[in-house]
């Protein structure tokens, strides 16, 4: 993800991904500043929430595990999901994908909020959940790129056949995932 993000820098109208989005990027103003917002702040929430899942930090150092939680939430709720939900509406791939990559925001934005208010009422169990599917939702920017590698190698589809794919995949998986797990955990 960090090389990723490092082909949009320094800005550009035209690096990497926004060679095809070059229609957004003329029509639409505000398109490349969110664009932005997206890629940049999205290398510092996979770091942050990374490091909220370690026990040892979060029983050793809790003041630690509370700053970059707060700080995972306030970038997601200020700038990665508002700025994913305004790219998402131009996404891709069509409609389908569209109301993928803007479902995902929602959720996203949601997940984050609950969990930061299930924390500060004291409910931790909610909280760790909610937190599991925030970041369920951000690993997305991974598993969406992981996904069109092994779409693209097996099976050659077309390029927006590839976005209405991913869109789902990138995704759902994911916070299917992340369901089981806390299903099983809640049997025990």
């Amino acid at each position: 993800m960090i090389r990723i993000t490092c082909q949009y820098i320094p800005f550009k109208n035209d690096a990497a991904f926004l060679q095809i989005k070059q229609t957004e990027v003329s029509e639409i103003p505000l398109y490349i500043v969110f664009f932005y917002i997206h890629v940049y702040s999205a290398i510092f929430v996979l770091l942050a929430g990374f490091t909220q899942f370690s026990s040892g930090l979060l029983k050793r150092k809790p003041a630690i595990h509370r700053n970059i939680g707060k700080f995972y939430v306030f970038i997601v709720l200020f700038f990665s999901a508002p700025s994913g939900l305004f790219i998402g509406v131009f996404a891709n791939g069509g409609l389908y994908s569209k109301i993928s990559f803007v479902m995902l925001s929602i959720l996203w934005f949601y997940f984050t909020l609950q969990g930061f208010l299930c924390i500060k009422n004291k409910n931790i169990t909610l909280h760790k959940a909610y937190m599991l599917r925030s970041f369920a939702l951000t690993f997305s920017a991974i598993t969406l790129r992981f996904w069109k590698v092994i779409l693209v190698y097996l099976f050659h589809p077309s390029p927006m056949d590839v976005y209405q794919i991913i869109a789902w995949v990138g995704w759902i998986p994911n916070l299917l995932i992340i369901e089981y797990y806390l299903y099983n955990q809640s049997k025990k």
